[in-house]
């Protein structure tokens, strides 16, 4: 436009999912719990773009108060103390598991669902109400800025590693099914190994393979990210708003063209601004900006998207769709994000509540181990949901009692045969992961 359980050992958020210790891929992955701001600062020198700090923690909890290390008083000492008894040793339990923030991770499983529904029924102003895919742009900006505290080649290659095993899995049945349909690849096929630009196909498999572009969008903002946030903490606020000033440019001053390096430009330039603002929730910027400059910025910008969106529709097809109109989608998601990202960090938002339902905590659960998973399959999922709703018209009481003629049930039918993809493709996250395969997580 995020995947699987980053918060694991690639960024030491402890055993996440269940597994070994940490592990993700794609942005799609989870975050930690942010039980205080401020937290340790994610790079050394520019302590003042990092106001969060919690005290440190062990196993078995928080460090104890000063106070319990102070020394007796003298009449503490003067009195006997009996010689206390040998314990019994006592085998160490598995530490538990940090708390996650419920937070992002109930914005990730919302956007997954958006997807899918817009997918399904089409509905133009989906993206208006949830714009799904500058949030999970901005979620993984957040990650990733966290995740360079490290070696910035490790980190690429760790984020390559989980995301390109799914892929190519999923690539096998997309690419054998066009070669069965009389396709016939040139040199262009190396991007379904590496998917730096759109991968090749044919018309017939086009509703597969037209997701494509968020995974191709993503390996970029990987790649780039090292320069962006060293550019970035050079000077926060002024990187962060002139990162619009590419969309701007690509569509009143030079059109990129809508080839393959054209079209990955204008995905770049769209979500620019979402990416860099992950970094700025990370680095504690965004809790330092008053309420009336983000309520300003905010309004102006998911204004101007919807002013553009509204009276451009005829160059789009005549729809105000943003997902055909970049200049809009642009800003506002920009507007959008912001505001999810500037309340997160200024009133601590954590949906740490939402584990006492147990069940919708077990489902958002699945969603972010699962990301991956459901973001290429669920179009394949809704592709076979209809010769299947086909096959139910030859069953007369089918036929009599279920809505085979509406949508919402082809919804639900796709539901359930994305529940089947994610049962027996989801191993594979697992195993990108270099975790033990396993048919849930949670």
């Amino acid at each position: 436009m995020s995947w699987g359980e980053e918060q694991q050992r690639e960024y030491g958020y402890g055993q996440g999912y269940g597994g070994q210790p940490g592990t993700d891929p794609y942005g799609y992955g989870s975050y930690p719990y942010e039980p205080s701001y401020p937290h340790q600062p994610s790079y050394a020198p520019q302590a003042e773009y990092a106001p969060y700090a919690t005290a440190p923690e062990t196993a078995a909890g928080p460090v104890a108060d000063t106070a319990e290390f102070e020394a007796p008083s003298a009449v503490a000492e003067a009195e006997p103390v009996a010689e206390p008894e040998p314990e019994a040793p006592v085998a160490p339990g598995p530490p538990s598991p940090p708390k996650r923030d419920r937070y992002f991770d109930s914005l990730r499983a919302a956007a997954l669902i958006r997807v899918v529904t817009y997918h399904t029924f089409g509905w133009a102003w989906c993206g208006m109400v949830f714009p799904s895919m500058g949030i999970m742009f901005a979620l993984a900006g957040t990650l990733m800025a966290r995740s360079l505290q490290r070696p910035a080649l490790t980190v690429i290659r760790s984020r390559v590693r989980r995301l390109l095993p799914p892929f190519w899995f999923w690539g096998v049945f997309v690419v054998l099914a066009m070669l069965i349909h009389d396709w016939m690849p040139g040199w262009q096929i190396v991007y379904w190994v590496v998917p730096l630009g759109d991968p090749p196909g044919n018309a017939w498999g086009e509703q597969a393979w037209e997701i494509l572009w968020y995974l191709r969008t993503y390996l970029w903002f990987v790649l780039l990210s090292p320069v962006l946030l060293r550019l970035f903490r050079r000077a926060p606020l002024p990187v962060l708003f002139l990162s619009l000033v590419p969309v701007v440019v690509f569509q009143f001053a030079w059109d990129p063209g809508d080839d393959r390096f054209g079209t990955a430009l204008w995905d770049l330039a769209t979500y620019l601004f979402c990416w860099i603002l992950g970094f700025a929730h990370r680095d504690g910027v965004l809790e330092r900006l008053k309420p009336a400059a983000v309520a300003f910025f905010s309004l102006a910008a998911v204004g101007y998207g919807g002013w553009y969106a509204f009276s451009h529709q005829a160059d789009a097809g005549g729809t105000y769709d943003l997902d055909e109109i970049p200049l809009a989608q642009a800003f506002w998601s920009a507007g959008y994000v912001l505001l999810l990202m500037w309340a997160k960090a200024r009133f601590r938002i954590d949906f740490a509540g939402l584990t006492r339902y147990r069940r919708l905590d077990r489902i958002v659960t699945v969603f972010n181990a699962r990301a991956v998973t459901v973001y290429l399959w669920h179009e394949i999922a809704l592709i076979l949901a209809v010769p299947l709703i086909d096959q139910f018209w030859n069953v007369p009481a089918f036929e009599k009692y279920l809505p085979l003629e509406s949508q919402w049930f082809m919804f639900g039918i796709g539901w359930l045969l994305i529940a089947a993809c994610v049962l027996v493709c989801g191993w594979v996250e697992d195993v990108a992961a270099r975790k033990r395969p396993r048919l849930l997580p949670g």
